[in-house]
């Protein structure tokens, strides 16, 4: 174990060009849930494509919001963990270029991040799609405690919608071009907690790969990229990146 970290820590310490790829495994020592864990994950006991579509929001937003309510309940006051500090030492540090996330939680921001994408969106604020108008997560849940119908409207009427992807939306353009350029760039891709299961997020290691980059993989699961990775660090994120961050002096 501490020879990958320390392998790790090379890999790191001779590369150009550093990019972090991280999901749900991240933030679950921050008591976060992930999504596919038995008994435990996000989606255990529900169906996404029946709760979180954008179908859904649209055909039945008093439901939809029933379920998002309850996950504005499982992050609130939630905090960023020693690997969402870590990586932002990295950066800090000239070690890390940017860390690409699939998450929505907004850790990474309040862990001192500055190059993020949010590929998958942000819970932090919820817009008007008949106005345009936005607004932050504290007024959103505001709206919605106080609706009788259990729909947080914006001043025009029409519901809001959290600014995240749901199922059955496309991807911002912007941010998933801007992390195929990161992740073509990067000398060495850094993915942290994601199974990689995900597209087409999922296929970003492969392009680092494609340009002749090199992949470490810190999570618990297997992932379709195990056998090209360069390393496998697979126990607690929080450990591993600590290790890492101490291998590097």
């Amino acid at each position: 174990m501490a020879d990958d970290r320390a392998r790790l820590a090379e890999l790191i310490r001779s590369a150009r060009s550093v990019v972090a790829l991280t999901g749900a495994g991240i933030s679950v020592p921050s008591g976060i849930p992930d999504f596919r864990s038995p008994g435990t994950g996000l989606w255990a006991n529900v169906d996404p494509m029946e709760v979180a579509h954008i179908s859904v929001w649209r055909s039945d937003p008093g439901g939809f919001w029933a379920f998002y309510g309850q996950r504005f309940a499982t992050l609130e006051g939630k905090r960023p963990n020693a690997a969402h500090h870590a990586l932002a030492a990295l950066e800090a540090g000239g070690r890390l270029d940017a860390v690409i996330t699939q998450n929505i939680d907004g850790l990474h921001t309040a862990a001192g991040t500055r190059e993020l994408v949010e590929v998958h969106g942000s819970i932090r604020s919820a817009s008007c799609l008949a106005d345009g108008r936005s607004y932050p997560l504290a007024e959103t849940r505001r709206r919605l405690e106080a609706a009788p119908d259990g729909i947080p409207r914006c001043d025009c009427g029409a519901p809001l919608k959290p600014d995240v992807i749901l199922f059955g939306e496309l991807l911002d353009e912007a941010a998933i071009t801007r992390a195929g350029e990161l992740a073509e760039a990067a000398d060495l891709m850094i993915v942290v907690g994601s199974s990689l299961e995900v597209h087409p997020v999922a296929g970003l290691p492969e392009l680092t790969l494609a340009a002749g980059g090199r992949l470490a993989i810190v999570t618990r699961s297997a992932t379709p990229f195990d056998r090209v990775a360069d390393v496998k660090l697979e126990g607690d994120v929080v450990d591993e990146l600590d290790g890492v961050l101490a291998a590097l002096g």
